[in-house]
């Protein structure tokens, strides 16, 4: 035993240590998936512009230079300039924080009332489904677009809060009624069983169990709720229905058409921050549409078969 001993201690067996801290399983797949990867980078670029925004902005958005007005986009003013003089590259950068603000708070506010009541109804059941059932219908059955639009009409603030506020108490149904579906199927799994026998709360097996387990499906709401308010935000700033003392991509929009820029053959102050909004609409879609393939088996299965036929197509010569 006595020589054995040292060679114990000469070659000691190697100790791995394992990080505590790791991705979750979903969210690798996420980031493996290329149409999800290329809609981050497309959003994390707007939101990297939307941080730095004060850094690279070159003079006041709500300015007046008469001097400046009406110039083409030039090394002076990149994205050019309004009628009154305003430097459009900087309402478009400036624009982002609140138009990305406001998209991103509408969203999450409207996903966790979709989340929260859904799930719910879906577990409570008898009159607390009844109910909660009622609400969605009716919020479902009432047309959206005209709706906000006479609120926003009839509103006498219409700062960034309100608008946030309005946006999410109209667009929760649509995800409360999917995320209720997607509840109604787990709420008889085992582990759902056995934390009611174990005598759990109603609201323990809600966020402790069930919502869990719907992590990526709840995050496809928030991403469809997101884009789905940038556009209606942009659309009522567009009818002159927003706040036009502040910046954003729909009011420079809407100054535009109220300076009838078109008609001067100014097509700058609508190009730009209409690109801005369709980069960030495009890499929010991108991202949904990766979430989609990777909380669908089946989805990501027929990706995988059709980039199979694709390198069988281009690539003959070899196994696919």
């Amino acid at each position: 035993m006595s020589q054995l001993q040292p060679a114990l201690e000469l070659n000691p067996t190697p100790v791995v240590v394992k990080s505590r801290w790791h991705l979750p399983g979903w969210l690798e797949l996420l980031l493996r998936n290329p149409k999800s990867r290329v809609g981050l980078a497309l959003v994390g670029f707007m939101i990297l512009v939307a941080l730095i925004a004060p850094l690279i902005s070159v003079s006041d958005p709500t300015g007046f230079d008469l001097y400046a007005a009406r110039q083409a986009p030039s090394w002076h003013h990149l994205f050019g300039t309004t009628d009154q003089g305003s430097d459009i590259f900087s309402q478009v950068v400036l624009g982002a924080r609140r138009s990305l603000m406001l998209g991103a708070a509408a969203g999450a506010l409207a996903t966790v009332l979709a989340a929260t009541l859904g799930i719910l109804a879906a577990y409570s059941g008898g009159i607390v489904d009844e109910v909660i059932n009622f609400l969605t219908n009716v919020f479902l059955v009432i047309p959206v677009i005209p709706l906000l639009v006479v609120i926003s009409a009839y509103l006498k603030s219409r700062n960034m809060g309100t608008m946030i506020l309005v946006l999410a108490f109209t667009l929760w149904a649509f995800e409360a009624r999917i995320l209720r579906g997607q509840a109604l199927q787990l709420k008889n799994r085992d582990f759902v069983m056995a934390a009611k026998v174990a005598g759990e709360s109603t609201w323990r097996i809600v966020f402790g169990e069930i919502m869990p387990n719907m992590i990526s499906r709840i995050a496809a709401a928030f991403v469809l709720v997101f884009y789905i308010s940038l556009l209606v935000d942009a659309g009522l700033e567009f009818l002159g229905l927003g706040d036009t003392t502040h910046v954003s991509w729909g009011m420079t929009l809407y100054w535009a058409q109220t300076n009838s820029a078109v008609l001067q053959g100014e097509w700058w102050p609508f190009v730009f921050p209409g690109i801005a909004l369709v980069i960030t609409v495009l890499g929010l879609t991108l991202i949904l549409a990766g979430i989609d393939e990777v909380s669908n088996p089946r989805l990501r299965n027929e990706v995988r078969t059709h980039r199979h036929l694709l390198r069988a197509l281009v690539l003959p010569g070899k196994r696919a």
